[in-house]
């Protein structure tokens, strides 16, 4: 996002006290990944995403009734808020690539690995709550 912003600094993206909406973005982002971490804690599962087999339960509490993944979530709001401070809107692109990317990389093949291990159950929570927001 620097880079982009470095090498095209226009378009730049105007608006009134970056810094404070960036750093709200930021710890919105931060609150909702630890929220996420700590839900699963308290459910005594893994939040290793490389090993979701090794869950042991679904969790639909807390932040997770509002998404299925707030820590991926909460980093996207953090590089939302980063760019926001950048004040570029080409700064803005990797957003984009970082969504499609944990789509297809990552969160899909959790979900796959989730469906095999909990079945019904996770299908119904993933009926309920929507993958981002």
């Amino acid at each position: 996002m620097a880079l982009l912003a470095w090498l095209f600094p226009r378009p730049a993206l105007v608006f009134p006290a970056p810094y404070a909406l960036g750093g709200a973005l930021v710890g919105l982002g931060a609150v909702i990944a630890i929220a996420g971490v700590l839900a699963f804690r308290r459910a005594h599962t893994t939040f290793n995403p490389m090993k979701p087999g090794s869950s042991s339960s679904v969790v639909s509490t807390g932040v997770y009734r509002l998404t299925r993944n707030p820590m991926y979530l909460g980093f996207l709001l953090a590089l939302a808020g980063w760019g926001a401070m950048l004040g570029n809107l080409l700064g803005l692109l990797p957003l984009a690539a970082f969504v499609a990317w944990m789509n297809r990389f990552q969160i899909a093949p959790e979900e796959r690995a989730l469906r095999e291990k909990f079945g019904a159950d996770f299908e119904d929570y993933m009926h309920r709550v929507r993958r981002w927001v």
